[in-house]
């Protein structure tokens, strides 16, 4: 069972992996969108960390909808919106229980990714974020690991595409070559769950 913990380590780790790749994430959005991708997120989840010290969140759901709404309130762009949606969400789904399954977590990230779905008006294959959620997430059934690898994978696949959805779209075949900066971030975000999942024990 994961506890209120779990999920601040998790939002910890996310932000660790934000900081460490957030001129990566730019140098890809710099092509194909507004160069602004690792900052935006970089001051998102600065401001998520200060808020979970700073507000008592008792229960899983509680850490992910307040990072959710910190995230739609700080972060410019498309990005906020939808990592916002994201967390707030699965945060919703999981509901005020103090302590969620795995499986719990598997099937709230579900309603969350398709709550990203539904507000981008995306799908796998348009070259957005969905492209490494979606896999990511149906891993979970297997392990922490292989969603984060599945996850990875997913952003990888997305050099050869052309953008269906968002700034990128604008770009028709330009935007092929390119990996789409939103899908990496995401990996990043499923990356650190495995992280902390796996030093807490579970495989």
């Amino acid at each position: 069972m994961r506890d209120a913990e779990f999920f601040r380590r998790w939002m910890t780790a996310a932000a660790a992996a934000v900081e460490r790749e957030a001129d990566r994430l730019t140098e890809l959005d710099s092509p194909i969108g507004d160069a602004d991708h690792g900052s935006n997120l970089l001051r998102g989840f600065t401001a998520v960390l200060a808020t979970l010290e700073a507000e008592p969140t008792p229960a899983p759901g509680t850490v992910l909808q307040l990072a959710g709404r910190t995230l739609i309130s700080t972060v410019g762009g498309a990005s906020g919106p939808l990592y916002g949606t994201l967390l707030r969400r699965t945060g919703k789904a999981l509901g005020e229980s103090a302590e969620v399954s795995d499986a719990q977590l598997r099937e709230a990230l579900s309603e969350g990714v398709g709550a990203v779905a539904q507000l981008g008006g995306a799908a796998p294959g348009d070259k957005t974020m969905l492209d490494a959620l979606v896999p990511g997430v149906a891993a979970l059934g297997t392990s922490y690991r292989a969603a984060g690898s599945a996850a990875e994978e997913g952003a990888l696949a997305t050099v050869p595409m052309q953008a269906r959805k968002g700034r990128a779209s604008y770009l028709g075949e330009r935007s092929i070559g390119h990996q789409d900066p939103g899908a990496t971030s995401s990996a990043l975000l499923l990356g650190a769950l495995a992280d902390v999942a796996e030093s807490a024990g579970a495989r």
